[in-house]
């Protein structure tokens, strides 16, 4: 499912940005028959995986619209891939070799709002737009006009997920575990115990938090006496 959802977003991203990429192009090389994409992806380290679905994705939308017509003209579109490296130092100098090596007209990504935001200031000051495909946390987006998402934000889906838990599961109690690594677990789970606090009325509705990342042991953070 989660890599359908990529794929569906990476052919909504490119539909819906690609008007903007051809008049950015067309300012830019009047003569020029190429809209350049920028992958920006983590195609190696911690969310590695992550960054090959989108990959998938992306590279499946350019093979079923390998070009677009603007104001009468075919664009054909080419990946210029950028690997960030599951890293925020790595993905400010991914966006950068983007922009300054690779002359996108258009980024797509990343897996992983932090690594988004760590190249996002880059983007802005190129006039380049960037298009998260999964990247959900507010702050991508904040202050930004250059960066766009296609998909719902963490304080949509954590209350979301609060309401099933009060109004379904009729839980009026509940136990957080999240990887303090990842910085969608983080602010999921922020939204999450916010609503679900809101819902039931009662500040300690939370029993304990729980946090992990992949190399420590899950240890306890915080519990109510």
């Amino acid at each position: 499912m989660r890599k359908a959802a990529v794929i569906i977003a990476a052919l909504v991203a490119i539909v819906a940005v690609v008007a903007f990429a051809g008049c950015a192009k067309a300012e830019t090389k009047a003569d020029s028959s190429v809209v350049k994409f920028g992958v920006f992806e983590p195609l190696t380290g911690a969310n590695a995986a992550g960054g090959a679905e989108e990959l998938d994705g992306i590279r499946l939308a350019q093979e079923l619209y390998p070009t677009v017509t603007v104001g009468g003209k075919e664009y054909k579109i080419e990946l210029a891939i950028a690997d960030n490296k599951s890293d925020k130092v790595e993905s400010a100098n991914a966006g950068q070799r983007l922009v300054d090596s690779d002359k996108v007209q258009v980024v797509l990504g990343s897996w992983g709002s932090g690594l988004s935001m760590a190249a996002g200031p880059i983007f802005k000051d190129a006039k380049i737009p960037a298009i998260g495909l999964s990247c959900t946390n507010p702050l991508v987006t904040k202050d930004n006009d250059f960066y766009f998402r296609v998909c719902f934000l963490d304080p949509f889906q954590g209350t979301v997920m609060a309401n099933y838990a009060f109004k379904e599961v009729k839980a009026r109690k509940a136990v957080i575990i999240r990887e303090i690594s990842n910085d969608y677990s983080v602010g999921l789970a922020k939204f999450f115990v916010d609503s679900f606090k809101a819902l039931t009325g009662d500040q300690d509705a939370i029993l304990a938090e729980l946090n992990y990342n992949t190399t420590t042991p899950t240890t306890r953070t915080s519990r109510p006496s």
